[in-house]
């Protein structure tokens, strides 16, 4: 048995504890708390339902890495284990007998990444797979004699070649150039033997979340068809029998941007799946649950009426209903759902379920709250028992910022929510400088929830909140939690209803009396970086800004990018909707108009906003004048992984606004 990291378990509830930490003594957030900052994530259950299994994700100052290792906690809360040790590992699952606990990993460093296992018995890693390419995602049979592998040739040549291009959508972060070699592929695994034969291999696909149905007589998978525009979008759900040769089916084709996985139902009838509306909605998609005929391919909407993003799905263990969660208002709530009726039960809340899991009755879930980072617990009867404790130690150091909701009316009438974050201490009466901090998406929310991830809008008004300002959350229209129509606001009005929500918010903290209106700072990342160049370039009130993975010309981003296809959708090709184009550009085209200082940030290997947005804007600021900066960082994506990186924009953000904000 590799060595294992024992940890006694806390008996009292997370959130009772994590609440008192603002009210009590103790110490500003510090940039360098990333050092201890521990990331749970991907949680999966064992078939019995006696085990969790999930990552830890921690920062290591020394080598300048992140390492993600396998945990293993009891359902009886007496310890948890680590399994892991060295390189990262990645898509924990049980063995469908629940004796191993298997995990990708590119084990020693440099090499692929393969399929591994372990004995839960005792025992080192084993390598289960052996195959030319890397292993991205996998399934198990139900007899655990073999597993569908979604792979892609690898290469193996040292010397640098032409990249060559022939796909419509060639660009993804993280991924780079999306040649045909790296399209994935089903490929059928022989446990015992170790051998790999290709399952699914059409060269104009690609492949991924494959799940055998639970005779093991079947493999249903999602493939896309790598064409032009018209098929750009659009996910078949087809099935095959696990025999090299084999001829697929397409059971049916459906919106599914996110690429949602599928779930068989327990009687092998139904496969459950996740899809979204027509593509020009995919920056507002609310994921849908469905299910749909394993035969005839008719499909049954679930949960269309609740007008509210649901994930996670889960089957019950008689087949009756289907788990999940719901996105709603600032909460993402556990949820089940009787297929005979339709009947919804609300299983916990409010609180914000990042992750859940279920398996012989029992039900996992990975939760944060406003002072509380994501930790495993297991829910039973509508309450929380914890599973994990790993960040328990760091918070109780703390004296982090009160959370409270807000309501106010944008500049049309519209009723806005949001949260200010008040800093520990707050004298009322008393007047602070303020941030305004825009999670970005637009798909997604603000919510009572704290994440330790790369990019993390909670854990960043914290960090403000713990130095002295208020930070303040707005829920403007495009986001998610309040709806379809909400969120379709903006359809291809870029830069519009969010900057009134956002200023209207802005008005309202100064209207309680707790924002000093001669000190506002703004900032965000991603779309929250492209807001804050939309906001600065409408309004001069901001004294600071801190634009993060942002852009203000549009056009530039056009084959630049990863959303093309979107981009077609919702706005039409530039040369064809020029004057559209040129209006949701106007922070670039109107940089005249700014007067805020500013620092823009971003990665060099960016494919979901390059760089580009931000050298733009730097370049437009510079030109005019206005105080402005630019941090690139080498070799980071669209979220920062090199812990000093992360570190240091930390650091960066408290002296920008410092800077400008404090006397």
């Amino acid at each position: 048995m590799p060595p294992t990291t024992r940890r006694p378990l806390m008996v009292l509830f997370l959130f009772a504890a994590g609440a008192s930490l603002a009210a009590q003594a103790g110490r500003p957030l510090d940039p360098s708390d990333w050092y201890r900052f521990r990331e749970v994530t991907d949680l999966t259950i064992a078939p019995d339902g006696a085990a969790v299994a999930y990552l830890v994700t921690s920062y290591d100052k020394e080598s300048d890495e992140s390492r993600a290792a396998l945990w293993l906690a009891d359902w009886a809360g007496h310890e948890s284990l680590e399994l892991t040790r060295g390189e990262s590992v990645s898509t924990p699952r049980f063995s469908p007998d629940g004796r191993y606990l298997s995990f990708l990993s590119a084990r020693p460093a440099g090499d692929a990444t393969q399929l591994w296992v372990l004995d839960r018995r005792g025992g080192e890693p084993r390598q289960l797979s052996h195959c030319a390419g890397e292993v991205t995602g996998y399934a198990w049979s139900p007899d655990a004699a073999r597993a569908v592998l979604v792979m892609h040739a690898g290469d193996e040549s040292r010397t640098p070649k032409p990249i060559v291009i022939d796909a419509y959508q060639f660009k993804s972060d993280r991924a780079g150039y999306l040649t045909a070699q790296k399209r994935p592929h089903l490929f059928l695994l022989d446990v015992a033997q170790g051998t790999c034969a290709a399952l699914a291999d059409d060269p104009q696909r690609a492949d991924s979340h494959p799940v055998f149905a639970p005779d093991g007589r079947t493999i249903a998978y999602v493939s896309q068809r790598l064409g032009g525009p018209r098929e750009a979008g659009v996910d078949e759900i087809s099935l095959i029998a696990p025999d090299p040769g084999a001829a697929p089916r397409r059971l049916l084709s459906t919106w599914s941007p996110n690429r949602q996985h599928l779930l068989w139902s327990p009687d092998g009838r139904l496969i459950a799946f996740l899809h979204g509306d027509e593509l020009k909605y995919n920056a507002y998609m609310s994921d849908k649950l469905a299910v749909a005929d394993a035969t005839s391919g008719r499909v049954r909407e679930l949960t269309a009426h609740l007008d509210r993003a649901v994930a996670s799905p889960q089957f019950v263990a008689d087949g009756s209903g289907v788990e999940f969660t719901v996105e709603d208002d600032g909460t993402q709530y556990p949820a089940r759902l009787a297929l005979a009726g339709g009947a919804l039960t609300r299983l916990a809340g409010p609180i914000v379920v990042h992750e859940l899991a279920a398996a012989a009755g029992h039900t996992a879930v990975l939760v944060s709250s406003d002072h509380a980072p994501v930790e495993v617990f297991a829910l039973e009867d509508g309450k929380l028992r914890p599973l994990s404790a790993h960040n328990r130690a760091l918070f109780a150091e703390l004296a982090l910022g009160s959370v409270s909701d807000i309501s106010f009316r944008s500049r049309d009438g519209t009723e806005v929510h949001g949260q200010i974050v008040a800093p520990p201490g707050l004298v009322p009466g008393r007047r602070y400088p303020t941030i305004l901090w825009i999670h970005g998406g637009p798909n997604g929310q603000d919510d009572h929830s704290l994440t330790l991830e790369g990019y993390s809008p909670p854990l960043e008004r914290q960090l403000f909140a713990t130095h002295g300002y208020v930070a303040l959350a707005v829920n403007y229209r495009g986001g998610t939690g309040r709806g379809a129509k909400y969120a379709r606001a903006i359809l291809a009005d870029w830069g519009h209803k969010e900057v009134e929500d956002l200023l209207a918010g802005v008005d309202y903290a100064i209207a309680r009396g707790i924002a000093d209106p001669a000190r506002l700072g703004i900032g965000g990342w991603s779309y929250g970086g492209l807001l804050t160049d939309y906001t600065i370039a409408s309004d001069t009130r901001f004294k600071a800004a801190l634009s993060g993975a942002g852009s203000g010309d549009q056009v530039a981003t056009y084959g630049a990018d990863e959303y093309v296809v979107e981009y077609n959708a919702e706005l039409g090709p530039p040369w064809v909707s020029t004057p559209l184009w040129l209006k949701v550009s106007y922070p670039f085209f109107h940089a005249d108009r700014i007067r805020t200082p500013t620092l823009f940030l971003g990665g060099d290997k960016d494919f979901n906003v390059p760089i580009i947005g931000g050298e733009q804007m730097y370049q437009a600021l510079r030109t005019l004048g206005v105080p402005t900066e630019l941090i690139v960082y080498p070799g980071e994506y669209h979220d920062l992984d090199r812990p000093s990186f992360l570190v240091d924009r930390h650091v960066r953000y408290l002296e920008w606004m410092a800077k400008y904000l404090k006397p």
